[in-house]
């Protein structure tokens, strides 16, 4: 039968307070706010068993956990160096890229004290998408793909698609509809062929 385990107790002030942010923070890496929960939990007093039931886990993941922080502290949140696959982004930078998933874009018309609509950022795009929260994050100096910021998304829940508007449309052709022609102009009721004094002029 494994023997039970805690996490230890935090070694300052500045140590739980990280932990504790990280454990109710939504735009940090959800292995990490994970992690930093099963800390929070144990410190509160709950066994691993219990810890791995609300979050969804194996208790040897729990136990794992904890053991990586008692040994290593708030590094001990994070992977192993070397092991597995090594990531190619930052957790700093994921962070980064989640953020901007759920911020305004730059380019999305907001009404202004004077009643008028305008954008930050007229140039810049006014809905966020694969291919433009691509495009912000590399202009932050990250190197990432689109896939990979789908993946990104993906694991944290994050949607990027906001609904468009009927006077938007990705088509170059597209021409909103103008007004419709005044009520005031009579149409010919279908079916009625005109008269013949009509016909005539008379």
């Amino acid at each position: 039968m494994p023997r039970v385990l805690f996490a230890r107790a935090a070694a300052d002030a500045d140590e739980e307070c990280q932990v504790r942010k990280l454990a109710a923070s939504r735009h940090a890496p959800g292995d990490w706010i994970v992690r930093a929960k099963m800390i929070v939990r144990s410190w509160d007093g709950r066994r691993t068993t219990a810890i791995a039931r609300e979050l969804g886990c194996h208790p040897q993941t729990v136990r794992e956990r904890l053991a990586r922080f008692n040994a290593a502290g708030v590094d001990g949140l994070g992977d192993r160096p070397g092991s597995g696959r090594k990531p190619r982004l930052t957790e700093t930078e994921r962070g980064t890229i989640i953020a901007l998933a759920r911020s305004e874009p730059p380019g999305k018309l907001a009404r202004q004290g004077t009643g008028e609509l305008a954008a930050a950022d007229e140039g810049a795009p006014a809905h966020w998408t694969l291919d433009a929260l691509t495009e912000a994050a590399q202009q932050r100096g990250i190197r990432v793909g689109r896939s990979q910021v789908r993946r990104i998304l993906r694991a944290e829940g994050v949607r990027w698609r906001q609904t468009r508007s009927w006077v938007e449309s990705a088509d170059p052709e597209f021409v909103p509809k103008g007004p419709r022609s005044s009520p005031a102009i009579p149409t010919r009721p279908k079916g009625r062929r005109p008269s013949a004094w009509t016909s005539s002029g008379r």
